[in-house]
């Protein structure tokens, strides 16, 4: 097998497989890119060999299970990071067995790598309080001070995620009469998102100020191009220190830009709203998703709880009083 094979397969995956068939979309490109990214700088050091220097026979299962081990304890990710990277490695691999039939044992092993299991931590979001300190904390006397507030109450407002937050255009907002936000979510789906009064203002005074092009960034970086996802979880983390001297329960909180998703969403629950509904707000696939804001809403707990009766208590029957009576009988 010629070194160049790697190479050629993986270019193949990604413009023939993933381009051309599947069309995935450019967060998924994005997702799969970076995996390989890493798995390749993980390899070319383990095995002390260039990138291009790289076979397919490299990539065996002790290999890949080592990078798993790495990006887990080397990098510190979260379990779901380290499924996500296997799920691009098998997608590979699935291409590799239809291309290349004499590889389909060895593509056998690596799928037989099981996705691991990992404890489902509980939603952490923000209270309303906590909210208004953080969206305050930016300092609107600074061209990024603005940016950055106009950009943290569209987030806890709409509940974007981020990589649809950083897509978002000059022609992504729509104001006046039934004002909205308009994203491209996961799977390419469009979905719009209304605004309140207070975001509407906030974008008001930001698009007048930055007056962008159609296709320009919503939320430009400093040098002019759109936002990176690191940049946006800098831009929270740095708001969340400076909101926690003025709120300290943040401090005791892990606040990310999905935190302020959830947040969106709990505010949502919390009003009432149908999950169903929140369901189409947020751009969830299937309202299951959408149940664990079920789950972490106490108040309906509490609720549940009031109805049942403390061990060693009476069950009441309802007894009408002689006056309620009285006046039934005389109708």
């Amino acid at each position: 097998m010629s070194a160049s094979t790697f190479a050629a397969l993986l270019q193949g995956f990604f413009t023939d497989r993933l381009l051309r068939q599947m069309r995935a979309s450019p967060n998924t490109v994005s997702g799969y890119r970076d995996a390989f990214r890493l798995l390749i700088h993980y390899a070319t050091d383990r095995l002390k060999k260039t990138p291009s220097d790289l076979t397919l026979e490299d990539l065996d299962p002790s290999l890949v299970l080592g990078f798993l081990d790495y990006l887990e304890v080397g990098r510190g990710n979260m379990t779901g990071t380290r499924n996500n990277r296997l799920a691009a490695i098998r997608s590979f691999f699935r291409y590799v067995a239809m291309s290349e039939p004499a590889h389909a044992l060895r593509c056998q092993r690596m799928l037989a790598i099981p996705q691991k299991r990992s404890r489902k931590p509980a939603i952490e979001f923000l209270q309303r309080e906590e909210i208004e300190v953080l969206v305050a904390a930016p300092d609107p006397a600074t061209w990024l001070g603005r940016r950055d507030r106009t950009l943290l109450l569209l987030m806890v407002q709409t509940g974007l995620r981020v990589s649809e937050l950083t897509s978002l255009r000059g022609n992504s907002v729509v104001l006046g009469t039934g004002a909205h936000v308009r994203c491209q979510g996961k799977g390419r789906k469009s979905r719009c998102t209304p605004l309140r009064r207070d975001a509407v203002t906030a974008l008001r005074a930001w698009l007048d100020e930055q007056r962008p092009g159609p296709e320009d960034p919503l939320f430009p970086s400093s040098r002019g191009g759109p936002m990176s996802t690191d940049a946006v979880e800098r831009l929270v983390e740095k708001h969340v220190r400076a909101a926690s001297t003025k709120c300290p329960s943040m401090a005791e909180k892990n606040v990310t830009p999905h935190t302020l998703r959830h947040s969106a969403a709990m505010a949502l629950r919390e009003r009432g709203v149908d999950l169903s509904v929140i369901a189409l707000w947020l751009g969830h696939e299937s309202v299951e998703t959408t149940q664990m804001y079920l789950h972490a809403d106490v108040r309906l707990k509490e609720q549940a709880l009031a109805r049942t009766v403390p061990i060693g208590g009476k069950i009441r029957r309802f007894k009408p009083r002689e006056d309620v009576l009285a006046y039934l009988e005389s109708l």
